[in-house]
């Protein structure tokens, strides 16, 4: 059953599919949608999860493996199926067939993909996951639905945007619905909940263009350790909130984490960067940051954000910003650690 992405909660309260495939190029909407499937599913017990990424030279028979594997520990898993590029391939289609025709008991298969051309939109495949199960394919938000969209993500996060707010808001971001969510819970970090006009959101792109958090995060990126450690005893200096630094850096972490697993799946640097909507201007700095930092070394420093996070509020022992000294450094590829500091995560 093919459905359109806002119709998936609903259809998941309904009950769940034993194959759910999801494929676009808005990485955001991409996530989300899965993300819902996995929250539904391990709230309906499937509590184990067996992740399979398809990059060069994968072998499709782990798929038949992994559906025929029992576990000791869940009697009911999820296996999470990440296919980059959109294009399986003939053992690839042929397997995925295979599956669909015949899914496990107890076991729910989530696939998320890259964007599918027309004609791999009919293939067999698909029509074989469409029967099987659930078919989500993903399609970017014309200009005429964004500041909608604005608006309810601000709901949700408690934030009531006046219509001119939420224009404004769509404007900026250019279309990147993940920069506008970053943008949102930067308003919230700024402001907390409550009422949005175009006064605060043009105040927080001043407060953006004073604090320059965006030049920091762009600095380190390009690999100028010295230079960022200077910004970020610029931003101390000014009384920027630590708060608001780690959301800046957190923010394109984790756009660098997505970026660098598709690169690892085999598509091209340039492929990469225009799925994600980098902006000119910041192309150099993701190309070099993704030249020297593997999905390992993304995923090690997001969960230093964490303990950041949890630093800033009390809920950790450390000094904020030494902390966030040593993540600039470590993100700009400097690793010898300051006196006092830990090594690097492993």
């Amino acid at each position: 059953m093919q459905i359109q992405p806002d119709q998936l909660e609903s259809r998941l309260r309904g009950g769940l599919a034993p194959v759910y495939f999801i494929s676009g190029d808005e990485p955001l909407r991409v996530t989300e949608a899965a993300d819902a499937v996995r929250t539904r599913a391990r709230a309906a017990g499937f509590d184990e999860r067996e992740v399979l990424s398809v990059t060069t030279g994968f072998d499709w028979n782990s798929l038949a493996a992994a559906a025929g594997n029992l576990s000791l520990f869940a009697s009911r898993r999820v296996i999470d199926l990440r296919l980059p590029g959109g294009k399986p391939g003939d053992a690839g289609a042929k397997a995925l067939r295979a599956y669909a025709e015949a899914p496990p008991e107890d076991t729910l298969l989530l696939i998320t993909a890259g964007k599918l051309e027309p004609s791999a939109r009919k293939s067999r495949w698909v029509e074989a996951l469409d029967k099987a199960g659930v078919v989500v394919f993903v399609w970017p938000l014309e200009s005429r639905q964004l500041p909608a969209w604005v608006r309810t993500r601000m709901q949700r996060r408690g934030l009531e945007a006046t219509p001119e707010a939420a224009a404004l808001l769509a404007e900026r971001v250019e279309g990147n619905l993940l920069a506008c969510v970053q943008e949102i819970e930067k308003l919230y970090l700024l402001q907390g909940a409550g009422r949005v006009d175009v006064r605060d959101i043009a105040n927080a792109v001043a407060d953006s263009a004073r604090f320059d958090v965006y030049d920091l995060v762009d600095t380190a990126l390009t690999g100028d350790g010295v230079r960022s450690v200077r910004i970020l005893n610029g931003l101390q200096g000014e009384g920027v909130a630590p708060a608001v630094v780690l959301w800046a850096l957190a923010r394109d972490l984790r756009q660098l984490a997505a970026m660098a697993q598709l690169l690892a799946g085999g598509q091209a640097l340039a492929s990469v960067l225009s799925r994600f909507r980098v902006w000119q201007s910041r192309t150099t700095a993701f190309s070099r940051a993704l030249q020297r930092l593997p999905v390992a070394a993304c995923n090690r420093l997001l969960r230093r954000c964490a303990l950041i996070d949890r630093v800033i509020k009390g809920q950790a022992a450390g000094n904020a910003w030494d902390e966030l000294l040593q993540l600039t450094l470590w993100l700009a590829g400097v690793n010898a650690a300051p006196a006092g500091l830990p090594h690097e995560p492993q």
